[in-house]
């Protein structure tokens, strides 16, 4: 069973160009009649518009609903230089709607890119809307509500009717989902899927994320553009009422029918959807109402498609044993042999505040905070709830523009740049809540930590260059031999948004290791931890000590922090209240007083002082370990 299930992985791209080229002899060898040719060639268009929504709504989360719009670009533009030039060459014809789209795209979508969310859907939902009126508005190009005659399309001075037309769509379509594929599934993919999820995470980790958003609404409208190109030629007419919002319902449809965030999940909901209005076309008038309950129910019952389910099946398939282990998998068990991996050397940065605030109206957060982290100690910051500690890790990540004072990284002055500059000086962080994307495994996700740093090109990742592969190996071993430092390379395969709270802790510190930063924030990543993996993280945090990192630790686990901490600064109320060592900070009045209540009055509390309550026991205690170490 393991050995076909291998045959059939290690040959499964050659099936798929034996269906391609089954399908592009079909015509010719009497196999596919006229109606079901012209039905594959549909099916073939509609899901490259479907394509193009999954990469800019299914994997970057961007709610860009006009695919429609830029399909109607695509058709007019290709029709209309046939009108022109009497004859439409289909290279000429391709190329000149891809740009055209491209540029309508980016002029309507610059404004709600700004906002994202809803503005951009608002932008890209009225654009549609539009589409007819602005039809008859350039009544001169476009034929207004007459519609277009679309010229003969040509090659190489040949007619391309028929069969000849039947095979170019299948080679466009098959070539796009090829340039797809290889995008999609690549780092620059799996950064469409973390600006999804989060577009704090994208930044975090380097990635400018108005640019990587209109690097996916460009990506998005190539698809589009093509499929209205290719539409023009087959029916050789356009007219606005082929551009409607009942249209882009069944784009919206065949997205969620197939699944959104899978490559080839277009062509099957695209299948679908064409299948299912050539059956029911008695039902035209009721179409709106079908969709709707079709969407409603599809989301329902298989809310990642039909793709989804696939996938499932697979990794039910493997956690039996029916199929080998995932890639990652296989090379975790080859590495657990291995010996015991070891941090590489880190360029830590000083990292200095100099009379801190911040405020929000009149609530200042932080009032004149000065602290200095030096490469190769664990600076330590603690105080309660609302004192101000992760409102100043956000100023050093320029989540927030200081309101006063300098924050330097050795000499650069650094408050008040944006998120992925500071990122790509060296600040790399984790979160209270970690930020996980959906839809990608563990070893992929601490991947994307290199993201930046050890960068492949979009072109080459989409050629599958040399330069490529070696870029994707060297990540995945990076990714791999950090989970093995951390002791979790077992859990390389598995999806990382399925991960315990504690494992997920455990895997954000490895993504934050993959850049090589100068700098670690670490905002209360104890939390949630089981001891084993407190003993893990201690391990973590002394190597990267050791290995001349500069570490901010934000915790509330004080024996964790006295037992880790060269240096620590007490903030209360957004004010720095004490700095000192881990046994100067335990015998600190004024903190005791904050964490356990003690007042002056009270007797000395220590631990040589006959009155020590439970509280600063908690307190005292790793101090005393740490000093016998």
């Amino acid at each position: 069973m393991n050995a076909l299930a291998a045959f059939i992985q290690r040959f499964r791209p050659l099936s798929a160009l034996l269906l391609l080229a089954l399908l592009m002899a079909g015509p010719a060898t009497g196999l596919i009649n006229a109606y079901w040719s012209r039905t594959v060639m549909l099916i073939a268009i509609l899901s490259l518009l479907v394509s193009g929504l999954n990469v800019v709504l299914g994997y970057a989360g961007e709610l860009a609903m006009g695919q429609v719009a830029l399909y109607a670009v695509g058709a007019y533009v290709a029709g209309y230089l046939g009108v022109q030039f009497g004859t439409a060459n289909v290279v000429l014809a391709l190329g000149a709607a891809i740009v055209a789209a491209v540029l309508v795209g980016l002029v309507t979508g610059i404004p709600g890119l700004r906002l994202g969310g809803w503005s951009l859907a608002m932008v890209t939902f009225f654009l549609v809307i539009l589409v007819p009126n602005l039809i008859d508005v350039f009544e001169h190009f476009t034929g207004g509500t007459l519609g277009l005659a679309a010229a003969v399309p040509t090659l190489f001075g040949m007619e391309i009717t028929g069969n000849r037309l039947y095979v170019l769509i299948l080679v466009v379509t098959a070539l796009w989902f090829a340039v797809a594929r290889n995008l999609l599934l690549s780092r620059h993919g799996n950064m469409f899927l973390v600006l999804r999820q989060s577009p704090i995470l994208a930044s975090i980790l380097g990635v400018s994320v108005y640019r990587l958003k209109l690097l996916v609404y460009v990506v998005g409208a190539i698809p589009a553009a093509l499929a209205g190109a290719l539409f023009s030629m087959l029916d050789g007419f356009i007219a606005p009422e082929t551009f409607t919002f009942s249209l882009a319902l069944s784009v919206l449809a065949a997205s969620v029918v197939g699944g959104a965030t899978s490559v080839y999940g277009a062509l099957a909901g695209a299948a679908v959807m064409q299948l299912g209005q050539q059956t029911f076309t008695q039902f035209q008038d009721w179409q709106l109402v079908i969709y709707g309950a079709f969407l409603l129910l599809a989301g329902v019952l298989f809310n990642r498609g039909l793709a989804g389910l696939v996938n499932d099946g697979l990794a039910a398939a493997r956690r039996r044993g029916w199929l080998p282990p995932g890639p990652s998998a296989a090379a975790a068990a080859a590495a657990s042999a291995q010996a015991e991996p070891e941090l590489g050397q880190l360029r830590g940065a000083v990292l200095r505040t100099e009379g801190l605030s911040k405020s929000f109206g009149g609530n200042k957060a932080l009032q004149d905070v000065s602290i200095e982290a030096r490469p190769g100690e664990v600076t330590a910051l603690i105080g309660p709830n609302g004192s101000g500690k992760t409102t100043l890790l956000n100023l050093i990540c320029g989540f927030y523009k200081p309101s006063g004072g300098r924050l330097l990284l050795d000499d650069e002055e650094i408050g008040g740049q944006p998120t992925y500059r500071i990122a790509r000086l060296g600040v790399a962080r984790t979160f209270q809540t970690p930020l996980i994307p959906k839809d990608m495994n563990t070893l992929a996700f601490v991947a994307t930590g290199r993201y930046v740093t050890h960068r492949v090109g979009l072109l080459s990742a989409v050629l599958r260059l040399p330069a490529f592969r070696r870029g994707y190996a060297d990540d995945n071993a990076e990714a791999l031999a950090l989970l093995r430092l951390l002791g979790i390379e077992d859990i390389a395969d598995q999806p990382v948004d399925s991960l315990a709270l504690g494992t997920r802790r455990l895997v954000e510190v490895a993504r934050s290791l993959a850049s090589g930063p100068r700098v670690f924030l670490f905002d209360e990543v104890g939390s949630g931890l089981d001891e084993s993996d407190l003993v893990v993280l201690e391990q973590s945090i002394e190597m990267i000590r050791r290995a001349g990192g500069t570490v901010i630790l934000v915790e509330h686990n004080f024996p964790l922090v006295l037992k880790l901490a060269d240096r620590i600064h007490v903030l209360s109320q957004g004010q720095l209240i004490a700095s000192g060592t881990p046994a100067e900070i335990q015998a600190n009045r004024r903190v005791l007083a904050e964490y356990t209540g003690a007042t002056d009055e009270e007797p000395e509390t220590g631990p040589a002082g006959p009155d020590t309550g439970p509280e600063t026991a908690v307190i005292a205690e790793p101090a005393a370990r740490k000093g016998g170490q």
